[in-house]
């Protein structure tokens, strides 16, 4: 949309920004397990495999085109929610500017949710979207998975509040956190152009828009 709305005034008028990205990001990516954005503190699930809590659990809504049948002639396009949980987080380096995307396994949509009771309701091994496992991390909001009780192939999503990490981390938010350092790795980088959504309602630093959590 950005791309979209910068040609239509002149191609003289694209920013600097966009064109540094038309490029393509630096190949050494630095990947991290914590980062910070939205309100939320997000580990990888590797990380909460480690740890007494769970923190890599993941929702995004997007536009999508509903139909009833394959001979709908009549879609509608709505708001749908998509579960995950965070395998890896990256940081590309587009040189003027970073950008920070989660690669999640997706919850398969079809028979992968359910809602139960006024509950949401996920399976968890049923892994869908394999094609499209990025989004942006500034898209991000978090939940958990309780596992059901009565059924443990299922577990019950239940959303998170945000907290205010605008300002310093105080050393009481990671005395239960122990983080290992960035790494950095080679990365063959997927194609993102849909990865456009950008939340202004965050904290942002003049680099990024969130907060990394490291050991130091």
């Amino acid at each position: 949309m950005q791309v979209s709305s910068e040609l239509e005034e002149s191609r003289d008028s694209i920013s600097q920004t966009l064109r540094w990205m038309s490029h393509g990001p630096q190949p050494q990516v630095l990947s991290y397990n914590g980062y910070i954005i939205n309100g939320y503190r997000f580990f990888t699930k590797k990380r909460d495999d480690s740890s007494s809590v769970q923190n890599s659990g993941v929702l995004v809504m997007a536009k999508t085109m509903q139909v009833s049948s394959s001979k709908d002639k009549n879609p509608i396009v709505s708001d749908m929610s998509f579960f995950g949980v965070i395998q890896e987080i990256w940081e590309l380096d587009y040189v003027i500017t970073k950008v920070v995307i989660f690669k999640c396994d997706w919850v398969e949509s079809k028979n992968g949710v359910k809602e139960e009771d006024g509950f949401t309701l996920v399976d968890l091994k049923k892994i869908g979207h394999k094609s499209e496992p990025f989004i942006l991390a500034s898209q991000a909001k978090q939940v958990f998975y309780v596992e059901d009780g009565l059924n443990t192939s299922w577990s019950v999503v239940i959303a998170n509040s945000k907290i205010d990490f605008c300002g310093p981390v105080a050393d009481h938010d990671l005395e239960d956190t122990i983080l290992l350092d960035r790494t950095l790795v080679m990365k063959d980088y997927p194609e993102v152009e849909s990865l456009d959504v950008i939340d202004d309602d965050t904290c942002l630093r003049t680099d990024v828009e969130g907060t990394w959590i490291d050991n130091d």
